[in-house]
């Protein structure tokens, strides 16, 4: 394990990081899911939750120790250790895997959507929440105020590895090869006075993707018969 990566983690100057529940989640979910993997779990409340509106078995694996014992109490199993093919998770077991803004902290996206394949079952999903880097705030504060300051939390998390936009999200799933089966913007910018009514006005649906601070995708992996 990467004992610097661990450290930001533990470092974080607020628990409250680590304890959002992410109910806005929660529609992503099918119904049907009876196994759960969230990866990225924190401190479980997300997964908790799952349990107790589906009554499905919920797993966590997370980085942080403190994040992984309190995760614990609250879900079925949990691992402190990365993602990665050295843990031993049960081959098509999971029928949701989650990444609830957990993606842009991996340095390559790719080898943990591809572990991800071996892990689901025939029908099973990846809903995958990721900050958006064109979010009208984060625009505004590179291109007007010309600065580009990593902070504690939020899209310039300094232990965000990667940036995404609405479409190099949907490349990135497909690159990787599922087939994305809906993306979709949450947690939308209150949208308001003169300034945004002229961006509207003139750019339209090029600024679009620019409300939401982050975008969900579901994907299925594309199974080679």
């Amino acid at each position: 394990m990467n004992e610097h990566l661990v450290s930001q983690y533990e470092n974080k100057p607020h628990l409250q990081y680590f304890l959002s529940a992410r109910k806005e989640m929660l529609p992503f979910i099918p119904k049907s899911c009876r196994r759960l993997l969230d990866v990225g779990c924190s401190a479980g409340g997300f997964g908790e939750m799952i349990k107790k509106e589906l009554g499905a078995e919920a797993w966590g694996i997370d980085l942080s120790p403190t994040a992984a014992e309190i995760a614990k109490g609250k879900l079925d199993k949990v691992i402190n250790a990365p993602f990665s093919d050295e843990v031993e998770l049960p081959d098509q077991y999971f029928d949701v895997i989650t990444f609830n803004d957990c993606l842009e902290h991996f340095p390559d996206p790719y080898p943990p959507l591809e572990l991800c394949k071996k892990k689901l079952t025939a029908d099973g999903l990846v809903v995958c929440s990721l900050p958006n880097v064109r979010y009208i705030d984060n625009v505004f504060h590179f291109l007007i105020e010309k600065d580009w300051k990593y902070q504690d939390s939020g899209i310039l998390d300094h232990t965000h590895l990667k940036f995404f936009t609405k479409k190099s999200m949907l490349r990135t799933f497909e690159n990787a090869g599922y087939e994305v089966l809906s993306i979709t913007g949450i947690n939308p910018h209150y949208w308001s006075g003169k300034k945004i009514f002229l961006l509207n006005l003139f750019f339209g649906k090029w600024i679009e993707d620019m409300k939401f601070l982050n975008y969900v995708v579901v994907a299925k992996p594309i199974r080679v018969s």
